[in-house]
């Protein structure tokens, strides 16, 4: 089954391609619309299969959205944070060292190994300012 959902399909290279193009986080119907949009057949359960997919394989960010909604965003498969804007959605992603070693630091101080952590800071963009 976990060979199954780690291929790639038409559809989820479609889903790939408009998360890609989108800015900051979207939801899965937003996707749909914007697929359909464009002629696509895809049905709206296959985009939130696609997007759970390229979610796990690290392809894509998930943020749970203040009212509950999952949103996702295309992004890079190595170790990040992002600086998202609260009025427009404007997402950049950072670096961050020191919060890694904040982690490693506040999980030793309390005797935990192999911390983990997702870390998202919201504020305004200069451009929504």
């Amino acid at each position: 089954m976990a060979d199954l959902k780690r291929r790639n399909t038409r559809q989820k290279d479609a889903v790939r391609h408009a998360l890609g193009e989108a800015i900051g986080f979207v939801s899965a119907q937003q996707l749909h619309l914007v697929l359909k949009n464009h002629g696509s057949t895809i049905g709206l359960a296959t985009v939130y299969r696609a997007l759970a997919d390229l979610a796990e394989a690290g392809e894509a960010d998930p943020l749970q959205s203040k009212d509950g909604e999952l949103l996702y965003r295309a992004c890079t498969t190595s170790h990040h944070h992002h600086l998202i804007c609260r009025a427009c959605g404007k997402t950049v992603e950072i670096e961050a060292d020191r919060v890694e070693k904040w982690a490693d630091e506040v999980a030793s101080e309390h005797g935990f190994t192999q911390p983990s952590h997702t870390i998202d800071i919201f504020g305004t963009c200069s451009a929504c300012q």
